[in-house]
């Protein structure tokens, strides 16, 4: 393991390490790892090592209700047993909400955020009477909103209502102008309908998305965005679950001012009737498996990697 100082430095024991390959595992501590995570971080660890890049490991733990100490050990422990090795410090998430927080700042100055005081009922209830808005986005409905008058949102904030920072589409379309239609990335796997190669985003799938709330001062699309800049990751190796998350990605990228990693996705591991792995799966989990008796070896044979 490799230390590399602060998050997104690049040097080796003070030496400078230039790589067009740098690619990341980013687990959350809210459970044990299982062979669907094997899977993503053996990917990574194995492309990483092939292009003579860079692997590295962040542990995304802003989720400070679920996430336990417990667990991110375990994700040492289960990873360094899979024979993997990442470059150290390990950055947490729960330590850079400065950095969310600037860049939350960047898009408010700019009108590109608004406050969202309704309850997930309220969206629903409107998306259901409104025929131009659909209830299949990404994430639940895609709902599109617009800031209250200065009067109305003061009073709410006076009686401390709870609110969401949603991005507003309409805005952020203003201020790419022609650029927005033009936005892209490059899919080097497959998206979950086998998309590859060059990509059109269209975040407008999304609806005007959720990237903070009052109480939770970032969000995963918001902080997976920043610290991939931070680090300086060049390619993002994730399953297929997250290709749409990539549409929304792409835009925030362009209205931060951040670089464009490529991206490849993969296939989800599932089990023999064709489900998918989860946490709560504990028949699964690395631990699990390894205390039956299954070697690193076993784990690759298992998840199509021998």
């Amino acid at each position: 393991m490799r230390p590399y100082g602060k998050i997104g430095a690049n040097s080796v024991h003070g030496v400078s390490v230039t790589a067009s390959f740098i690619t990341r595992f980013a687990p959350s501590p809210t459970g044990y790892l299982h062979l669907g995570h094997a899977y993503s971080a053996l990917c990574a660890f194995d492309a990483a090592r092939a292009a003579g890049g860079r692997f590295l490991l962040r542990i995304e733990d802003i989720d400070r209700t679920r996430c336990k100490p417990a667990f991110e050990a375990a994700i040492f422990e289960d990873l360094a047993w899979l024979g993997l090795e990442w470059e150290t410090p390990v950055p947490r998430q729960s330590d850079r909400f400065d950095a969310y927080d600037a860049a939350l700042a960047q898009l408010r100055a700019r009108h590109l955020v608004y406050r969202c005081f309704k309850t997930r009922k309220e969206v629903a209830d409107k998306v259901a009477r409104a025929p131009h808005f659909s209830a299949d986005g990404p994430e639940g409905p895609q709902y599109i909103g617009a800031p209250l008058d200065g009067a109305e949102e003061n009073k709410l904030l006076e009686k401390g209502a709870a609110y969401a920072w949603r991005l507003s589409l309409a805005r952020a379309r203003e201020a790419l102008g022609g650029d927005f239609s033009e936005l892209t990335f490059h899919e080097e796997g497959r998206g979950a309908k086998g998309e590859t190669g060059a990509i059109k985003a269209t975040p407008e799938i999304f609806g005007d998305p959720v990237i903070a709330r009052k109480d939770f001062g970032t969000s995963y699309h918001l902080s997976s965005v920043v610290d991939d800049a931070a680090q300086g990751v060049t390619h993002i190796l994730r399953g297929e679950d997250l290709f749409a998350a990539t549409h929304l990605h792409r835009l925030l990228q362009a209205l931060l001012g951040l670089p464009t990693p490529r991206y490849r996705h993969h296939h989800l591991i599932t089990d023999q009737n064709g489900k998918r792995f989860a946490k709560r799966d504990q028949s699964v989990t690395l631990r699990a498996l390894r205390d039956g008796g299954a070697s690193p070896a076993d784990i690759r044979r298992r998840v199509g990697l021998a």
